[in-house]
């Protein structure tokens, strides 16, 4: 329960300040809408900004150099630089699915909490980065998801291996099917609540047909529909 506490902590010690950074974007946002004839809405901005300190949030925990062998002040006095490196391949596993069937021995020889909680954190952390690029954008698949999960992971396992955390495959696959998760859980509440999650799609705004916001000259197929 520490440790869960201790990440949730570091999470929201780089989600916040990434929540403001984002926040100051939006005349900017607004007006890119606009230019494009679209329409945000309050619901949307929310779930835009949980995304983001979602996403910062991962990576500042997964990226932020763990302690190691110095005895020195500071903080660089914590950081092990990659010239110190026992060997090229060390803390490096580029073998698929070795990580689970080491799941499965610790779980069969008693080590089943620790273990429990690696994995479904590995799974969990991800789920954002596969729920709400299929909430917030149009052309939703579970394809996109994957991709946005698999490819921050891939980012986050490359940037590891210079700051000596271990580099896994397997992560990047946990990671990916975390992601896909996300897309299931979008699937299950568009279906229980389809009207709610249309309302954190963009909406085209009637009567814009490009130049300036307001023109109400009709395009051909315009409306409001959800985008």
């Amino acid at each position: 329960m520490d440790t869960i506490c201790r990440y949730v902590k570091e999470m929201l010690t780089a989600a916040a300040p990434a929540a403001i950074v984002f926040s100051c974007f939006w005349p900017y946002r607004r007006r890119s809408l606009a230019a494009m004839g679209l329409r945000t809405n309050p619901l949307r901005e929310t779930a835009l900004i949980l995304f983001i300190m979602c996403l910062s949030g991962v990576l500042a925990v997964t990226l932020w150099p763990v302690c190691v062998v110095k005895n020195q002040g500071g903080l660089w006095g914590d950081v092990l630089i990659l010239c110190e490196r026992p060997g090229l391949w060390s803390n490096v596993n580029l073998i698929p699915f070795r990580m689970f069937g080491d799941y499965w021995e610790d779980l069969t020889q008693g080590g089943g909490l620790f273990t429990l909680i690696n994995f479904l954190g590995n799974l969990a952390v991800f789920v954002p980065l596969g729920f709400f690029p299929a909430l917030l954008w149009r052309g939703e698949t579970w394809k996109r998801s994957a991709l946005v999960g698999g490819g921050t992971s891939l980012l986050v396992e490359t940037g590891q291996y210079f700051i000596m955390r271990f580099t896994d495959i397997d992560d990047v696959i946990l990671n990916t099917l975390g992601a896909v998760c996300g897309w299931w859980l979008y699937l299950l509440l568009r279906r229980v609540a389809p009207i709610f999650i249309g309302k954190f799609k963009c909406v085209k705004v009637e009567g814009f047909r490009g130049g300036t916001p307001g023109d109400h000259t009709p395009a051909p197929g315009a409306g409001a529909g959800q985008l």
